[in-house]
């Protein structure tokens, strides 16, 4: 059975590495991607801004340990402020959560009316740019307020976007390479042929497996260690850790391909389900925005794709260098 197994394992995976033009656009699609965004989405050049509003005044304290900015507002500026264009309003009840988006890059910048104060990141040049329209509210009257500047690290949007881009590339490589395949020797007579060889369906089925997971870490280390090397990412959580959440990740987009491809029989309309399954996950999983502020029901069905607990997970890893523990959510959802 071993010996099968493993004959299979590496024809499937010299099948791949002759096949020069999937085996390039897994390889250059991530680095193209990761370079557009850096070049398009310049933290200085954007124009849509996001301003957190807390509406339990009871729950706001001031941390001089986090890297914000306090300030004293008047009443007529917040008025005139909620009244600028391009900038969309969300409202919090929880402090500590909102500040925590704040941390992130989900918002610009947090206030809260009743107390009269806002938190800025003193990292973020967006940021900068949503103060400077708050305090334009004022006019000729005068703007008091008390600041303590704490510096600290700024996640840029392409470090931000990197752990979206590799979960991405893993989630097409996993889908069409076992759900698009399988279906193609099912038309090509493939599998006919096998069922009349020693080989049994789930020894087919496991170096199926073993091969997609293995070519995903190939491709996916390729990638990490290219942009790390040209863009100085760095992974401040456990390599243990982010392999775990890989591999979980990539073994249930493999799983998702094998159900495509358990009774499908037509490589057109195969694409076509892999299409209608990938596309959504790949704008409603946060690989290349947050969707805070977006309708709950957006959120909701967003909670059901793998995408995005394994963005997630390996996002609060290489980001934040959260442990498994603390993940635990995100690995029980793709387990």
């Amino acid at each position: 059975m071993i010996r099968r197994i493993w004959t299979l394992f590496k024809a499937r995976n010299m099948e791949f590495f002759r096949d020069r033009a999937a085996y390039g656009w897994n390889l250059l699609f991530p680095f193209m991607i990761i370079i557009g965004f850096s070049v398009m989405f310049n933290e200085d050049q954007q124009t849509m801004y996001k301003v957190g509003v807390i509406i339990d005044s009871n729950t706001v304290k001031t941390h001089d340990s986090e890297n914000i900015l306090v300030s004293v507002l008047e009443d007529i500026q917040y008025r005139n402020f909620r009244k600028t264009k391009y900038i969309e309003f969300i409202e919090f009840n929880v402090f500590n959560h909102a500040l925590d988006k704040l941390k992130h890059h989900r918002i610009d910048l947090l206030i809260n009316p009743r107390s009269k104060h806002y938190w800025i990141s003193q990292t973020s040049p967006k940021g900068y740019i949503v103060e400077k329209l708050l305090k334009a509210g004022v006019e000729n009257r005068k703007f008091l307020y008390n600041q303590k500047k704490i510096s600290g690290r700024e996640i840029p949007y392409s470090e931000w976007l990197f752990p979206g881009i590799l979960g991405m590339n893993i989630m097409f490589s996993a889908l069409y390479g076992v759900g698009y395949t399988v279906v193609r020797y099912r038309k090509n007579g493939v599998l006919k042929r096998f069922s009349v060889t020693p080989l049994k369906p789930y020894e087919f089925l496991a170096a199926q497996i073993i091969s997609r997971i293995y070519l995903l870490f190939i491709t996916t280390l390729i990638v990490f260690l290219g942009c790390t090397l040209i863009f100085g990412f760095k992974c401040h959580g456990s390599y243990l850790s982010l392999l775990v959440v890989f591999f979980l990740g990539g073994f249930s987009m493999v799983s998702v391909g094998l159900v495509v491809a358990a009774r499908n029989s037509s490589e057109e309309f195969a694409n076509g389900v892999l299409n209608l399954i990938s596309w959504p996950m790949m704008f409603l999983s946060e690989v290349w925005f947050s969707l805070e502020g977006a309708k709950p029901w957006v959120k909701t069905f967003s909670a059901f794709l793998p995408l995005t607990h394994l963005v997630d997970g390996a996002r609060r890893i290489m980001n934040d260098g959260a442990t498994l523990f603390e993940i635990k959510y995100q690995l029980l959802m793709l387990a």
